[in-house]
């Protein structure tokens, strides 16, 4: 690669960059997607040549929790040394704006699955519904959807599912809910604005809340509106701004919102053997 070869200077500087900072996840693309585009566009800006499978080991980049293809919002991501940060972003906190339909179940929990229930909804009130988030406020266990980048056997949970073989649910597991609040409630259509921690899924708790109310539900939009100290609104770069000084910027930006090193080696230890798990 750098085999003798001399860099130019955005080279240089690409090479050089070390931190986390955040990007905008349009709805659509996987994450790993996101991250592969921005990628390209920064060794292509940098005149780096390489070939799909080489770029991985060139530059060392990568993001602090799937977002799934169907949301958008905030996505971390680790550049350099950054890239050993990330664990912490995915036990920390997030906050997610999320579009529930009543009425309607789906296998994927979300709009872009099969309908699999219909029914009535009419005889739900906003208080209603405002009486049953308490139920999912606070430490919570949460049954994690059958489609899911969660792995059994070393495969994707939703990869099996896509082949047709019989997939188990995950038992459940405790969650935590910092605070859940309606925005909006246009029936069938009700918004909530959800901060939750790591391994958290909006699809099942908008499912979780369908059936506490004796209907179905399924979620419809989910946007990440911050993720540990990056808010979508003040640090996620949209695409036109996926340069090498905008991201250098940025990197000297969000370095002032994270914690010191010494508290990330603190954090390590005190989770032995907690595997990093995404929430959507």
């Amino acid at each position: 690669e750098a085999g003798g070869v001399v860099l130019g200077k955005s080279a240089e500087k690409l090479f050089s960059l070390s931190g986390l900072f955040a990007v905008y996840k349009p709805k659509g693309p996987t994450s790993a997607g996101v991250l592969n585009l921005l990628k390209e566009r920064l060794l292509a800006e940098a005149g780096v040549q390489t070939n799909e499978n080489k770029r991985n080991k060139v530059l060392k980049i990568g993001h602090g929790g799937t977002l799934d293809s169907a949301a958008a919002g905030v996505l971390v991501v680790g550049i350099g040394k950054g890239t050993k940060m990330l664990r912490t972003m995915l036990a920390g906190s997030k906050k997610y704006t999320a579009i529930g339909l009543l009425g309607k179940a789906t296998d994927t929990l979300d709009a872009t699955g099969k309908v699999t229930e219909e029914k009535p909804y009419e005889q739900i009130t906003k208080g209603d519904l405002e009486n049953v988030l308490q139920k999912f406020t606070g430490d919570i266990m949460q049954v994690p959807p059958l489609y899911s980048a969660l792995k059994k056997d070393g495969e994707r949970l939703s990869t099996l599912m896509k082949r047709g073989e019989p997939v188990e649910a995950k038992p459940a597991r405790p969650v935590k809910v910092y605070s859940l609040s309606l925005q909006q409630f246009q029936p069938p259509l009700f918004t909530l604005d959800v901060e939750c921690g790591g391994g958290f899924y909006v699809r099942s708790l908008v499912s979780d809340i369908g059936k506490e109310l004796s209907t179905c539900a399924t979620m419809q939009e989910l946007t990440r509106t911050k993720q540990g100290p990056f808010t979508l609104e003040e640090h996620a770069l949209y695409e036109d701004k996926w340069t090498i000084d905008e991201i250098a910027r940025s990197l000297e930006h969000c370095t002032a919102l994270l914690p010191d090193e010494p508290s990330h080696k603190k954090l390590k230890t005190e989770h032995p053997g907690e595997t990093a798990v995404s929430c959507e």
